[in-house]
């Protein structure tokens, strides 16, 4: 158990639960930054060419383009707690590759490289493993707390299959939290009464609107952090992080 779970209240934990994305945009890190502890859920059938694999970050010629996560032979078949990266030094380079062209353009580029380049220096090879220590490091450099666990990992007694709000309330519920925190855009997925009959409170975190100078490209909303790296400092962007809103859930 991370260091500093044994101290969270249970009448005011606020809980996250998110797949193990790959350098996700601001809004996850808000997210994160607005909750006192995370589960990576990892234990659900694989979905290639997702998140998980991949990302968007500033083309050259406009627009933007994806980076990618090279996997082997990851399948729907496959947990995504069993799916393992193809070569960490190539994948490595491959990224730091497709942000060549922010160098001598964006003022940190030089930083957010060697982040890159720290996020791969490791012998685990999962993809859980590279996307959660990946989202360690982006943490630590942004200065914002990261207190996990990963699901595959927990002794929780959970169903073999419960639909795409189904996981969420029962786990927050195991693990004793007081609220669920969910990004805005799934709020679809989620029924108040499965948390609140549980005594979890649901919310969800509306984004922050985050513009910022990114000459000489054209500015793209909602790309990887990547991107919001390297053209602000990390004190800009936890205070961009600290605009979002909690937006408590509605009864119909």
């Amino acid at each position: 158990m991370p260091k500093g779970f044994e101290s969270t209240c249970a009448d005011r934990m606020r809980l996250g639960i998110m797949q193990p994305y790959f350098f996700p945009n601001i809004g996850h890190f808000a997210l994160i930054s607005h909750t006192d502890r995370w589960i990576v859920f990892d234990i659900t059938q694989y979905t290639p060419k997702s998140w998980m694999t991949r990302n968007r970050v500033l083309k050259r010629e406009g627009g933007w383009a994806y980076v990618n996560l090279p996997v082997v032979d990851a399948s729907r078949s496959q947990r995504i707690c069993e799916v393992r990266v193809r070569d960490l030094a190539a994948a490595a380079e491959k990224v730091l590759g497709a942000l060549s062209h922010y160098r001598k353009r964006a003022p940190y580029s030089s930083a957010v490289e060697e982040v890159v380049r720290e996020c791969f220096r490791s012998s685990e090879d999962s993809l859980v493993g590279v996307n959660v220590r990946s989202l360690r490091i982006v943490c630590e450099y942004l200065g914002v707390a990261f207190e996990y666990e990963i699901c595959s990992s927990m002794a929780l007694d959970l169903p073999e299959q419960a639909g795409p709000g189904g996981w969420a309330p029962r786990i927050a519920a195991a693990v004793g939290a007081a609220e669920y925190i969910n990004p805005i855009g799934g709020r679809e997925l989620f029924d108040p009464l499965d948390f609140s009959s549980r005594g979890v409170r649901l919310s969800f975190l509306e984004p922050p609107d985050f513009t910022y100078r990114t000459a000489p490209f054209a500015f793209e909303p909602g790309l990887s952090i990547l991107d919001v790296m390297m053209w602000n400092d990390p004190a800009t962007i936890r205070e961009a992080m600290a605009g979002a809103r909690i937006l408590p859930a509605t009864f119909s």
